[in-house]
């Protein structure tokens, strides 16, 4: 792998940076609290080749996102089912305003006029 192929890891938010350790520390949490998101099926970390957990600056997000869930009071199992929402909600949303903007292209559509 040339050394530029490296660099280019830096800007991809799926490559898996971060140790557990790491982890729990720039989202302020603790290990325990990213192998329960772990458990519960929210964020899956990879394994390096020693079987260490790493994360990505993704699933960070999203467990910080589940961190500040819990923070106010949510069980850990119910945080975890409201990102999944989220995200179906936030992927459904995109997916209409795709369909919309391809409706409003066509020649036949009352907005293509």
């Amino acid at each position: 792998m040339a050394a530029d192929d490296s660099y280019d890891r830096l800007d991809d938010d799926d490559y898996p940076a971060y140790t557990m350790g790491r982890a729990a520390e720039l989202i302020g949490t603790t290990q325990s609290f990213l192998r329960a998101i772990g458990e519960a099926r929210l964020i899956t970390p990879l394994r390096s080749e020693g079987g260490h957990r790493r994360y990505s600056r993704y699933q960070l997000r999203i467990a910080a996102r589940a961190r500040e869930l819990v923070d106010q009071g949510t069980p850990i199992e119910a945080a975890c089912r409201i990102i999944v929402l989220e995200d179906q909600l936030e992927e459904a949303q995109r997916i209409n305003a795709e369909y919309r903007r391809t409706a409003a292209q066509q020649p036949d559509h009352p907005a293509a006029d």
